[in-house]
């Protein structure tokens, strides 16, 4: 695979802080060995890679991809040197490339969702507190944007939107109001729409009107259920025997589609390629969601590939 050379200024990497979720629970269950190859789909900031390697001293023959530019760089700073390859682009063509490459890995981490330097940076248009763009690009090389499908898709198109990607029970009235109000090119303007449309008691509930449908937007915008879906198996094929693979997800369509792959692939049957290592997602402790809000919604699943066939 061609490494990237994407550049990014040196402040950008001092800048950017990101607490990586279930960082222990990770460890415990990948249960990292020395000597095992890891290949980390969403790398981030480097915070589960490096945890990862900590264990296994087996930089050199493990991958880390992201399709963000600034996360690339980020990691090409923290691994420099130290023979680990690192890959801009989607976790789905990876897979697919080093899946033709003949490649396997003892270790395999999917950290799916947004990361706090995407939401704190209203440059990028994720975030429906902040005044910016709206973008949502994860790939800001892909043409795509949240303001294409926002003033661009019809009325029927915006609320299947909202329905399949945020389970938005107003996905009509929202669709509605987003439609009577275009062009709207500013993600605190779509918000506060949005919180006008909403209805009293979620204009009064604990969470902003606006999180399921600027959710939804940037599952849209980014293909992220769908590449799931086609990265699973290719995870599975990925792993050597006896490889150990996990995926962290932050909403329940997300963590369904995990769930029910999980449960095809594993269980007490002569043809199972996984055997389970979660029973139940794991989720966060007291102590992390102290000090790590955003973890409040991550679930931890995982899986083992089988060495022997049954029976």
């Amino acid at each position: 695979m061609t490494k990237t050379k994407t550049k990014m200024p040196k402040q950008k990497q001092k800048d950017t802080v990101h607490q990586p979720v279930l960082l222990s629970e990770v460890i415990d269950v990948l249960a990292p060995k020395p000597g095992e190859s890891y290949l980390d789909l969403t790398g981030g900031y480097g915070g589960h890679g490096s945890a990862i390697f900590a264990h296994t001293k087996a930089e050199k023959g493990s991958v880390l991809v992201d399709r963000d530019e600034q996360a690339v760089e980020a990691l090409r700073a923290r691994f420099k040197d130290s023979g680990a390859q690192i890959v801009r682009g989607d976790f789905l063509n990876a897979l697919k490339e080093l899946s033709a490459e003949g490649r396997k890995f003892d270790l395999i981490l999917a950290d799916l969702g947004v990361s706090s330097p995407h939401l704190e940076d209203a440059d990028r248009g994720f975030a429906f507190s902040l005044s910016g763009p709206l973008d949502m690009r994860m790939d800001r090389s892909q043409e795509l944007r949240a303001y294409d499908l926002v003033n661009a898709s019809s009325q029927e198109e915006l609320k299947r939107i909202l329905i399949d990607y945020g389970e938005e029970p107003q996905a009509g009235r929202i669709a509605s109001a987003i439609v009577a109000n275009r062009p709207i090119d500013n993600t605190k303007d779509l918000a506060a729409i949005i919180a006008r449309t909403a209805g009293f008691r979620a204009r009064h509930a604990k969470t902003h009107p606006a999180t399921r449908s600027f959710q939804a937007l940037r599952i849209a915008v980014n293909d992220e259920l769908g590449q799931l879906e086609q990265a699973l198996p290719l995870m599975s094929g990925l792993l050597a025997a006896g490889g150990r693979m996990a995926v962290i997800s932050f909403h329940s369509l997300e963590d369904r589609i995990v769930k029910q792959f999980l449960a095809d692939k594993a269980g007490n049957r002569y043809d199972s390629e996984l055997e389970l290592l979660t029973k139940r997602p794991i989720t966060a402790s007291r102590d992390e969601l102290v000090s790590n809000p955003r973890a409040r919604s991550a679930k931890l699943r995982a899986a083992a590939k089988i060495k022997t066939k049954k029976g």
